[in-house]
């Protein structure tokens, strides 16, 4: 295992495709922030046309006596059914030992190997994580941060420099309009740029995506097995979310916020 400083991908990125992709990225973002929240809006829609569009299933043909019956084989209980999102998180602590539980599967999957648990394009893995505590209650939290950043093929963490207090960062991913309750954990998912385009260009940015949902997938079906609840969280403004870890949004795109308890 090598370790390279983050910076020396930029050496053999293109930056022509790394600016349009930024681009492209950032016309996904939200605009959060209580100067406009009253003026800003995502759409105009009807709610009686969002509930005919949302929660259906897309139908190719009119139906005919060909359909062909795909009943689940597997129950509810199952370790490979995850539960339902999380609507309401209830004030609750995670041990640490939990919090290292939940990300054992996105680590290294034997010694002496750079292969991880999930798949990764390349063998890349441009998606770097931080795990990040929101609760008071934490007292067997290792260290005096509060955001850690996963060292996957080490099997270990680093703390997050400056990040003691974590009300920036609840700020950032805690919207005043949803009320979900107090989430002790969130594991936040970013692509480290230079790394996810390098190699792979524009389609380096596809196989990222991807790969995140490869990741929160395995999460989600851990933290079912640990007896927790989680909901994917994506209500967030990138640069806010950035400044709050303490990353630098040029470089690195959040993907996805994970909320446990």
């Amino acid at each position: 295992m090598k370790n390279i400083p983050h910076d020396y991908y930029l050496r053999f990125t293109d930056p022509l495709v790394y600016e349009r992709i930024l681009n492209f990225h950032c016309q996904g973002n939200f605009i959060i922030h209580d100067a406009t929240r009253h003026s800003t809006s995502l759409h105009f829609f009807e709610s009686k046309h969002l509930e005919d569009l949302t929660g259906n299933e897309l139908r190719l043909y009119p139906p005919s006596k060909s359909i062909i019956s795909a009943d689940s084989m597997t129950s509810l209980s199952s370790d490979l059914h995850r539960n339902e999102s999380c609507d309401y998180f209830d004030k609750s602590h995670i041990d640490f030992d939990t919090v290292k539980q939940i990300v054992e599967p996105l680590t290294s999957r034997q010694h002496n190997s750079f292969k991880r648990g999930y798949p990764s394009a390349g063998a890349l893995y441009p998606t770097e994580i931080f795990v990040c505590c929101l609760t008071d209650q934490a007292l067997d939290w290792p260290c005096e941060e509060r955001i850690l950043h996963l060292l996957p093929n080490s099997c270990e963490f680093e703390a997050v420099r400056n990040s003691e207090d974590v009300t920036p960062l609840k700020i950032s991913i805690l919207t005043k309009d949803t009320d979900i309750g107090s989430p002790a954990l969130a594991i936040v998912y970013t692509s480290f740029m230079p790394k996810t385009v390098f190699k792979y260009r524009y389609r380096g940015y596809r196989m990222a995506l991807m790969e995140v949902g490869s990741m929160y997938m395995l999460t989600d079906l851990q933290v079912k097995k640990v007896g927790l609840q989680s909901r994917l969280w994506s209500a967030y403004n990138d640069t806010m979310l950035c400044k709050s870890i303490g990353i630098n949004p040029a470089l690195f795109l959040p993907l996805c916020v994970q909320f446990i308890g």
